[in-house]
């Protein structure tokens, strides 16, 4: 099994199922201690989740531990009918009040209710656009494709590959802005672009504790750059001291998480991403969180999670949202808030779960689709990026 996972055949089976899945509260509560829950409403937007503490030992002090898990609904579906250039969404970034949408066939962008395509026609480097990212510094938009990168800047695009700057991989799975770098994970190791002194850097197994230079995602946070890898499980660079440090399952299991809590729950890792001091790492076996000091796995069988095959994820604040083949689902360590869509129309529901105890909610629409590969969301609104459309919810007032 541990051959097979780690073989070019697999690797590149499971890329394909990941790009054709894209392509085809107050209530009253029980606890699981039988006490009264109550879902407090402090402001006209936001259901108070509790936390319990004897889940994560490590959260902040109690009057800074409950924090609320916000439920989206009034969801607004966009497809090709609706002016996307493709229904095969990858990713979606919200910048400066734009939605940038990543499809299968061009970045879509929605302005002021409308929705304009651009293409390699236009000068991506790729129509298979995956990733996207803002640099608040030059006012650059770096845009990650299946052929490359392409920097937007000034209303003209630039492209990056192999040939014409010495990036790792024309593979780009994904592009992150920190100050005046670009950072990229691709098929061949991950690569830090300087923009002031426009020179790059790679890493790949030769130079960083990597497994192997497959690399999915990156995110950066408290000077340290996280780098989700293939087999490598989780890799930190930090940027002053120019040293790497990595983060695997200690156990050695490839097949299941034999030690609970020990360490990031798989070593293949999808994506990373950093907030409020925790970091949150993805898999394709589940979900970690790390506050510096304890590891806490998550897994569908003992949580909210929509299900274990993460595609990638985002933490906004203290919450983490995660993508899934089956289901969106955000959580605060502790409480969840799952989304799916029925089967057989357009209708949902949002499951709450809390100590354990569901709740549902109806939800009419739902989200377009339960195969999820991208999520962000700005002023109370989350997007979400689908198989089949992008989907926009609003934060419910309960």
């Amino acid at each position: 099994m541990k051959k097979m996972l780690r073989s070019t055949y697999f690797r590149i089976t499971v890329l394909a199922v990941v790009i054709a899945g894209a392509v085809s509260l107050g209530f009253i509560l029980r606890s699981a201690d039988n006490s009264e829950t109550i879902l407090t409403e402090k402001s006209p937007s936001t259901i108070e989740l509790p936390v319990d503490r004897a889940v994560i030992p490590s959260l902040p002090a109690p009057d800074d531990a409950t924090k609320a898990v916000p439920v989206f609904g009034n969801w607004k579906n966009f497809t090709t009918k609706d002016g996307l250039p493709s229904d095969k969404c990858y990713c979606v970034r919200v910048i400066e009040g734009k939605v940038y949408v990543g499809t299968h066939d061009g970045l879509a962008v929605y302005d002021n209710g409308k929705w304009k395509t651009y293409t390699s026609k236009d000068g991506l480097a790729h129509n298979g656009v995956v990733s996207v990212d803002y640099s608040p510094i030059t006012g650059d938009i770096w845009i990650g494709t299946l052929g490359g990168l392409t920097k937007w800047s000034g209303g003209k695009f630039e492209v990056f590959n192999q040939f014409n700057s010495g990036m790792p991989n024309d593979l780009v799975y994904m592009v992150i802005c920190d100050g005046k770098d670009v950072w990229c994970t691709t098929g061949g190791g991950a690569g830090h672009y300087d923009t002031f002194t426009k020179k790059w850097e790679i890493f790949t197994e030769m130079n960083a504790p990597m497994h192997e230079p497959w690399t999915y995602g990156v995110s950066a946070g408290d000077g340290k750059i996280f780098i989700a890898a293939w087999g490598g499980g989780v890799i930190e660079y930090n940027t002053k001291t120019k040293q790497f440090r990595d983060y695997v399952d200690p156990d050695g299991f490839m097949e299941i998480d034999l030690q609970p809590d020990d360490g990031v729950v798989h070593d293949i890792t999808t994506a990373t991403s950093w907030s409020e001091g925790i970091l949150w790492v993805s898999s394709y076996f589940g979900m970690s969180r790390y506050d510096g000091k304890y590891w806490k796995g998550y897994f569908k069988e003992d949580s909210g999670l929509a299900s274990n095959f993460i595609n990638f994820l985002r933490a906004e604040g203290h919450v983490a949202y995660m993508c899934t083949d089956n289901g969106f689902s955000s959580t605060n360590g502790t409480n969840w808030v799952t989304y799916k869509k029925n089967e057989n129309d357009a209708n949902g529901v949002a499951v709450v779960t809390i100590g354990g105890v569901k709740k549902e909610i109806p939800q009419s629409p739902s989200i377009s689709h339960n195969f999820i590969i991208g999520v962000d969301g700005q002023d109370d609104v989350m997007w979400v990026a689908t198989s089949k459309g992008v989907s926009r919810g609003e934060k419910l007032k309960l």
